[in-house]
């Protein structure tokens, strides 16, 4: 039983900093000169752009369930 609820803490350990990770870190997706996050798209060319993340409904929605969660988790 011990062993069983140390996974468990183990496991939810895990999970949680997975979720910070995933919601601060930047550059998900690096192609070359270009990287892409949930938050921002960016171009490195001869000159650094970055530019927000498309509108899309979907997004903002993903942004504000990752917030949310960071949230709920840390109460």
């Amino acid at each position: 039983m011990l062993l069983l609820l140390l996974g468990i803490i183990v496991l939810h350990v895990t999970v949680l900093v997975l979720l910070f990770v995933s919601t601060i870190v930047s550059q998900w997706l690096v192609n070359g000169e270009y990287t892409a996050d949930l938050w921002q798209n960016c171009t490195s060319g001869s000159v650094f752009h970055c530019l927000a993340s498309s509108s899309n409904e979907w997004l903002q929605s993903v942004q504000a369930m990752m917030i949310l969660s960071v949230i709920f988790s840390v109460l």
